[in-house]
């Protein structure tokens, strides 16, 4: 039962996402995320962890409102902002151009646009690159173009995926201030994608790790930090063929049987019809 004394940003009821995958013989559907259920209070930060292809980014883009899920329920209180290395760059575009095509689609005037325009500028440190393409950019230049954007679009939820994995350190330390900033002072509630355990540990107060596109573990920061580290260690002290042998196991788990998809086809045409 939903706690009348706690504000939520974001609540999953029992979500999960299907991808189909194109084989030699035939297609097959699989789970990049099954059956998720969490909220999360307004003003949380929340570090999202799990190895690679667990289904972290699926989960960024549902919960951007990019992507939308095949089951369940999401519900998103506030606007939101995906802040990844190439999402909602139009590449043909210089930097500037993206700026005002950003703010338009977010329905802000030409004034408005002009007065954050400059904070963008004096944010990303772009100098005359912000009047290149975007398609010559290296993925650190186009990391601090869409950071300094979705700054100073001030969305009431930031989904930052693995956005500060590239460029120099320096720029993302900068980013990490700003987004404590935005923590300590204006109560934004921010979704943390990062491999990095130390920058997750210091900067989030909630953990939440996926692993196999299940969740794991939602709690604590430095509990589910700690829990997923001895995963880690654990797994990385495989041998090649051990290893191997997990990842199929889990992809196995996420394949949709035949007689399963049958089913979901079924009740889709059921709820449609």
């Amino acid at each position: 039962m939903k706690n009348k004394n706690k504000e939520y940003a974001v609540e999953l009821h029992n979500i999960s996402k299907i991808y189909k995958l194109k084989g030699k013989d035939e297609k097959k559907e699989f789970y990049a995320l099954k059956d998720i259920s969490f909220q999360i209070e307004k003003g949380d930060v929340v570090g999202v962890l799990g190895t690679n292809g667990s289904g972290k980014s699926t989960l960024s883009m549902l919960l951007s409102g990019i992507s939308e899920a095949d089951e369940g329920e999401l519900k998103i209180h506030g606007e939101q902002a995906l802040i990844a290395i190439n999402t909602g760059l139009n590449q043909q575009l210089t930097g500037e151009e993206n700026i005002h095509v950003k703010g338009a689609l977010m329905g802000l005037s030409k004034k408005r646009i002009q007065e954050i325009k400059e904070g963008v500028i004096e944010f990303a440190e772009l100098g005359d690159f912000l009047y290149q393409p975007v398609k010559k950019y290296s993925s650190g230049m186009k990391s601090r173009l869409g950071f300094s954007i979705s700054l100073s679009l001030d969305p009431d939820i930031f989904i930052v995926d693995e956005a500060l994995s590239v460029g120099d350190k320096g720029f993302a330390q900068k980013c990490v201030n700003r987004m404590m900033k935005l923590r300590d002072e204006q109560n934004k509630t921010i979704f943390f994608i990062s491999h990095s355990l130390p920058q997750v540990k210091s900067f989030c107060k909630t953990g939440l790790w996926i692993e196999g596109g299940k969740l794991m573990e939602i709690g604590p920061i430095e509990e589910v930090c700690e829990h997923y580290a001895a995963y880690v260690d654990k797994y990385n002290a495989l041998s090649e063929a051990e290893k191997k042998k997990i990842r199929d196991e889990k992809f196995k788990e996420r394949l949709i049987e035949k007689k399963e998809i049958g089913l979901l086809q079924k009740i889709k045409k059921f709820v449609k019809g």
